[in-house]
């Protein structure tokens, strides 16, 4: 199962339901907090991750860039000199790098994208975690105080069993989690941006006169 499919499951626990269907409710709650705090470090781990994919792909567009600015200095001596051929490959180099650069561009945006997505998830998590930890603590006093109340002869009263279930408006609000928790899930990011095709040859002459209008007039051929 996917971790953010896991992610959603927890925060869409009813503990409710659980805390009623279980045989030992103490134990339960003790096993669904270590559950969510496991998850909790696999999310952490990924985000970290993940911030380090984005780095290196902010590395890979910046010596792209630099690549590119290197060739289109190789172009302008290579025309300097009359040769226009070394020119033209120089200009096509160049043009490959600048595309690399755009493809790292539009890498780096759903990388940043996907690192936002992760941190959200996690401080979802982290939330529900504290909720649950601190209603767990309640309802296990009261599991507890319940049974020593009945060792003891004295019949419960009912505010047990009305604490000892979460509020019951606070179920819509697990229901929005679960919902946006899913939505991360779901939202699988499009890698697969392709570079608008371009007339290679085309951009290339359009590249060499522009370079030929910024460039120093070469010089004859030495006599």
């Amino acid at each position: 199962m996917p971790l953010l499919e896991r992610v959603t499951t927890l925060i869409r626990a009813n503990l409710n339901d659980l805390i009623e269907k279980a045989e030992n409710p103490e134990k339960l709650l003790k096993q669904l907090l270590l559950d969510m705090q496991n998850q909790f470090m696999q999310v952490k781990t990924q985000v970290a991750m993940a911030i380090a994919d984005q780095h290196l792909l902010e590395k890979k567009q910046k010596e792209s860039l630099n690549s590119q600015r290197e060739w289109l200095r190789k172009a302008e001596l290579a025309l300097m000199k009359q040769e226009e051929a070394l020119t033209r490959t120089a200009l096509e180099r160049s043009l490959a790098f600048e595309n690399a650069a755009h493809n790292f561009a539009h890498q780096v945006e759903e990388q940043a994208h996907q690192v936002q997505l992760l941190r959200d998830a996690m401080q979802r998590l982290e939330q529900k975690m504290t909720e649950t930890k601190i209603k767990a603590d309640l309802l296990i006093a009261q599991l507890r105080r319940s049974k020593l109340a009945e060792r003891a002869g004295i019949t419960p009263s009912t505010e047990f069993h009305q604490d000892a279930l979460f509020e019951r408006a606070k179920s819509k609000v697990d229901q929005a989690e679960a919902t946006a928790a899913g939505q991360l899930y779901a939202a699988g990011l499009d890698t697969t941006h392709q570079l608008e095709a371009i007339d290679r040859a085309d951009e290339v002459d359009r590249l060499l006169a522009e370079l030929k209008q910024r460039t120093p007039r070469a010089l004859g051929p030495a006599n």
